[in-house]
């Protein structure tokens, strides 16, 4: 009779990580809403703006990440994945195969819309659950679990092999080491799109911005400085003004 040690071995799963074959077909997956793509996206910008990005890092949406399972290839798309280190910086990727062409992602997330609860799923059979797969097979740092819907952010930290819920710190954020950055929600309006968003913050607390926010505050800055120009005119007008009522001419007064 087999042991229990001997039955668990038997179900740990066999994983190698091979290039994908050039006539492997991945899984085009709808995006599920058109607010997906631009919460994606606008997490890559700030962080594009503020110079974070280095070319041997890799920071895609809705990109495939494989491993071959029990001799099966497997592919999953999250929603925003950021690895810290590849081994060559390709323009075109396709996919990527941790391990193979570089390191295991330290982030994965998934945006909620109407689910069927895969960002949950545990199944081991194939084809796998995103948590199983995110979780015991690329042994993901760091998961990420967010609803836009509500602004609800799950942060899921992986302890002893296992994802663990974590609680935001005072400011409602929390802390990424491999990106020594914050995460956290924010509430407004971007692309036409009002919600909850997913933003950052340096290890300062300063929010990184987007584009947008950096030409509104150049439009603010060049406003202020028209004000200013203007009401030193003014009082420059006021000040004529009143050296003349006292018969006095400005002409001729000492330049120095």
């Amino acid at each position: 009779m087999a042991t229990q040690l001997e039955q668990t071995k038997a179900l740990q799963p066999v994983v190698s990580w091979e290039a994908l074959p050039d006539d492997f077909q991945l899984e085009d997956e709808p995006v599920e809403n058109t607010g997906q793509p631009i919460i994606a996206g606008a997490l890559r910008e700030s962080l594009e703006i503020s110079g974070f990005i280095q070319p041997q890092m890799l920071i895609a949406s809705n990109f495939g990440l494989c491993a071959t399972i029990n001799g099966q290839f497997v592919v999953k798309a999250p929603d925003w994945v950021y690895v810290g280190r590849v081994n060559q910086a390709l323009g075109d990727r396709k996919s990527y195969t941790p391990n193979l062409e570089g390191d295991v992602p330290q982030v994965v997330m998934e945006f909620l819309s109407d689910t069927d609860g895969q960002e949950y799923s545990v199944k081991r059979t194939h084809p796998p659950g995103k948590w199983f797969f995110y979780e015991q097979i690329l042994q993901v740092p760091v998961y990420v679990i967010f609803d836009p819907s509500d602004g609800l952010l799950e942060f899921y930290q992986l302890e002893n092999g296992r994802y663990e819920l974590k609680q935001p710190d005072e400011n409602g954020r929390h802390w990424i080491e491999s990106m020594k950055m914050f995460l956290g929600t924010w509430q407004g309006t971007k692309e036409a799109r009002t919600g909850y968003w997913l933003r950052w913050w340096d290890q300062s607390g300063h929010l990184l911005p987007w584009a947008v926010e950096l030409i509104d505050g150049e439009r603010q800055r060049a406003e202020q400085e028209r004000q200013r120009a203007e009401q030193e005119r003014q009082h420059k007008e006021r000040l004529i003004a009143f050296l003349r009522s006292q018969g006095i001419d400005p002409n001729d007064l000492p330049t120095e």
